[in-house]
């Protein structure tokens, strides 16, 4: 079992930059790729970003190309979202999941991914 805890969400004006965090606890963390989805009201959850499990590949949806960065540190067992020149269309939930498969073509799926935080609000409006 892994746990996963996101933090860091909030409310940030048009343009501006928030960085969530996702803190993992029980089986070994670097044995998972990690992505973060995110889910804007009455819409379905959405692929944002992924990496792999030692960090030296990552992906990222169309959407938040050269805006967001993920990165995660192993020794604390945390993985980041650094998300700049916000947009109100980033607006949602955004859930980090682990990921204990390949680095494969489906890793934008939600279906590969074994374990899911609780989310965290991410709010952009002036």
């Amino acid at each position: 079992q892994v746990q996963l805890v996101e933090s860091g969400g909030g409310l940030v004006q048009p343009g501006g930059s928030l960085r969530l965090s996702c803190a993992a606890s029980g089986r070994t963390f670097s044995s998972y790729n990690m992505g973060w989805f995110r889910q804007a009201p009455g819409k379905e959850r959405e692929f944002v970003v992924a990496i792999s499990k030692s960090g030296s590949s990552t992906d990222h949806a169309d959407s938040v190309k050269g805006r967001f960065t993920i990165s995660r540190d192993i020794a604390k067992n945390t993985v980041y979202l650094e998300m700049n020149s916000l947009k109100p269309e980033d607006t949602g939930v955004y859930y980090c999941a682990a990921d204990g498969g390949g680095w494969g073509p489906q890793r934008r799926a939600l279906r590969r991914y074994d374990y899911w935080g609780q989310g965290t609000q991410v709010t952009v409006s002036s």
